[in-house]
């Protein structure tokens, strides 16, 4: 019996990690001040932005020394890199548990653009957009930086299990990163720009039910396995 090595590393991918050996006094509380300065930054940059955040004003900030924090993060690249995987990799890791292989494709994926466009539509998610389109002109490495730490993993994440789904004939042959590319952009078509732009204040629970019932209906019909 031949195996897709695909659906075994994404099904590799699924599985919730062994629990870990729990830390030493000495790191913990390391950790604790890693993540005080991860707050302290993560204010820093969604008040002043990217370029007016310094590494001195987020030492001083946190009462210590800047060589203190330069042995946390040696560039504020890095502690920029930190702040938005820790925004993002605890949300992202929700987003994979909706995606069930034992569930119908398109119940899981309802239930993906139902969570990714409460987020995305969020206040916090609103101002880390802004931060990052208003920082990129004068600091190129913010959108770098920013693509590669949220957007590209999530699809990823997307591309894996699409991947799974179209060998198991739930949809329709194609490539699955730009099948993720879609799904994102129908879940960003209807509101995103406005909400960005202010025109729009905010979603309800029942805009954003209505707004991913929408994106998954357009995409199961641009990549459901029936006729098309």
């Amino acid at each position: 019996m031949v195996v897709n090595r695909k659906i075994v590393l994404y099904s590799m991918v699924m599985q919730t990690d062994a629990p870990l050996a729990k830390p030493s006094r000495r790191e913990a509380r390391r950790e604790e001040r890693r993540e005080a300065i991860l707050d302290v930054a993560a204010q820093a940059f969604l008040e002043h932005g990217y370029g007016g955040t310094t590494m001195s004003g987020i030492a001083s900030a946190l009462g210590g020394s800047k060589g203190t924090l330069w042995s946390y993060f040696p560039s504020k690249e890095l502690l920029f890199a930190a702040v938005l995987d820790r925004a993002t990799s605890a949300f992202r890791e929700q987003l994979r548990l909706t995606l069930s292989e034992g569930e119908p494709v398109e119940a899981a994926l309802g239930k993906f653009c139902t969570m990714y466009i409460g987020k995305l539509s969020s206040p916090q998610a609103i101002a880390l957009h802004r931060l990052v389109i208003s920082g990129t002109r004068r600091s190129p490495e913010v959108g770098r930086i920013f693509y590669e730490r949220a957007p590209l993993p999530l699809l990823e994440l997307i591309s894996r299990y699409l991947e799974c789904k179209m060998a198991h004939g739930e949809l329709r042959q194609a490539s699955p990163f730009h099948a993720a590319q879609t799904l994102i952009a129908l879940c960003a078509a209807r509101s995103h720009q406005r909400l960005l732009t202010g025109v729009c204040p905010g979603l309800s629970e029942a805009d954003v039910a209505g707004e991913a019932a929408a994106a998954i209906d357009l995409f199961m019909r641009a990549y459901g396995a029936g006729p098309s």
